[in-house]
């Protein structure tokens, strides 16, 4: 089989497509989870945190007179990036859930029919009994 035809069978498998749709999706998803929780989430509980603004929290290492040259560690932004990934992460985890639910679950499969062998003890097993 060349690599080709390789790359071919996995590329088309329905996995590789479920993965890939989500991935688009996803990323159009995550620009609505950032304003979410820049705009809407955020100032709630800066507010309830005594007017703390996330995004500013910073910790100087290196001060300077111009504010573009200073050299700090902003744990403020980790801490917001921290909240979109778990606002996302639970967002997908309802999808899948919304997803699962939703599909039919397989039909369960006759029974298989009893060997003959085993057919024919029954009726001598029954035959006996009647006597």
């Amino acid at each position: 089989m060349s690599m080709i035809q390789e790359f071919k069978d996995f590329a088309m498998k329905g996995n590789v497509l479920d993965m890939a749709v989500g991935v688009i999706m996803g990323a159009a998803f995550s620009p609505i989870v950032a304003t979410l929780v820049d705009n809407i989430i955020m100032p709630p509980i800066g507010v309830a945190l005594a007017g703390i603004d996330f995004s500013t929290l910073h910790v100087v290492l290196q001060g300077n007179p111009d504010p573009a040259k200073v050299v700090a560690i902003k744990h403020g932004l980790f801490i917001n990036a921290v909240i979109k990934f778990l606002i996302t992460a639970f967002a997908i985890f309802l999808l899948v859930k919304a997803m699962n639910s939703m599909k039919k679950p397989a039909p369960a499969a006759a029974p298989a029919a009893p060997p003959p062998t085993e057919v024919y003890l029954k009726e001598i097993r029954d035959a006996l009994t009647k006597r």
